[in-house]
């Protein structure tokens, strides 16, 4: 039975899309989907109800046809809309790569037909991207997601179109400096800077309508290396009293999405800092990240603070554990680093000097 649902789309210039969906089955069964876009609702909704009625006298068309077919009609932002939302692609995605992919919709490749895409297409929108001020680890985000969009349009929606217009175009985009890799962080707040962050986010907190421990928040990261995401998602139900240590659910993982879980150990005064909060709540940081890194920027701004950011906290963490003569392995116990190589780094350009002393110990 052939069913119709209409989407709508807001555009970066505040203008609204409406996409209407035709679907033949469903999940894995599906035999048949189409769409179109149109201005109004109204529009959408009329030829829904028209092509339904066809496709329910007609039937779905022959298949190798029309996916031929969709590949020839389809355009980069109708394909970018069909990935976010398939509940098992864009309905998983981060939230950098939904960001992106939403952006991308509203750019001059979401109204070229998907089958035309060009390698000249997406070093003009790299180019485009780069004067708007994006710096090419930005750049190459946009091309390593709408790569994946393509990646996915035979084997998920079997519309025949694939990538390689984008293994064309990488070394060209590479060659030209308008994608690479970011920059190593490498900043640490000195001292003084925390001494004045702690003192204006104390002030914050004497604020009427402020909630937010701001100051146990900005030091349980430091401590916990937690990412500011993890900390506003601990339960006091994974808080093991006896061994001092809580369950990170789900920690940032490349090679895996989900479940990826590990018991961090509570170090020092980040345990003394969990048993003084409020247990009101399920969560022990019951509060909106975004919150968060929002009041922790404006009294950085305010401050005169530059290039220092909230995630900057985590890397000060591990620094901070290395100096107390942690390992590599041990550091990576708290941080949840699967790759050791990154934590390696970290202790290098702390101690340069140690590989001079292990290189001439071997020497003798």
């Amino acid at each position: 039975m052939a069913s119709y649902t209409i989407q709508a789309r807001k555009k970066s210039d505040g203008t609204t899309r409406y996409r209407c969906i035709i679907r033949i089955g469903g999940g894995k069964k599906l035999q048949y989907t189409e769409s179109r876009t149109f201005p109004k609702k109204q529009q959408a909704k009329a030829w829904g109800m028209r092509r339904t009625s066809e496709l329910e006298e007609q039937g779905a068309p022959d298949s190798k046809k029309s996916n031929h077919s969709a590949a020839n009609k389809i355009y980069v932002g109708e394909l970018i809309e069909l990935y976010m939302d398939d509940p098992d692609l864009g309905g998983k995605a981060g939230r950098s790569k939904k960001y992106t992919l939403n952006m991308l919709m509203s750019c001059d490749l979401a109204f070229i037909k998907a089958q035309k895409l060009s390698e000249s297409d997406l070093i003009q929108h790299c180019r485009n991207r780069r004067d708007a001020g994006a710096g090419p680890a930005t750049i190459n985000q946009d091309i390593s997601f709408l790569r994946s969009v393509f990646k996915s349009a035979k084997p998920v929606f079997r519309i025949m179109i694939n990538d390689d217009v984008f293994i064309q175009a990488i070394p060209t985009l590479t060659k030209l400096e308008l994608i690479g890799k970011s920059k190593r962080r490498s900043r640490r707040p000195t001292a003084p800077e925390l001494d004045l962050l702690l003192s204006a986010l104390k002030s914050r907190e004497l604020h009427r309508e402020s909630n937010i421990p701001f100051c146990d928040i900005l030091n349980f990261s430091i401590l916990s290396c937690m990412r500011i995401g993890e900390v506003c998602k601990i339960l006091w139900e994974d808080i093991n009293q006896n061994k001092r240590t809580v369950l990170v659910r789900n920690r940032k993982d490349p090679r895996k999405k989900s479940g990826n879980h590990m018991y961090v150990p509570l170090l020092g005064e980040a345990w003394d800092i969990i048993q003084r909060q409020s247990k009101c709540d399920a969560r022990i940081f019951p509060f909106n990240p975004r919150s968060v890194t929002a009041g922790f920027q404006r009294v950085r701004n305010k401050l005169g603070i530059r290039d220092l950011r909230f995630h900057y906290l985590r890397r000060e963490g591990a620094s901070r554990l290395f100096e107390k003569g942690f390992t590599v392995e041990q550091v990576a116990q708290v941080t949840g680093h699967r790759d050791i190589n990154i934590l390696w780094r970290v202790y290098t350009e702390l101690y340069p000097e140690d590989l001079h002393k292990k290189y001439n110990q071997t020497s003798r």
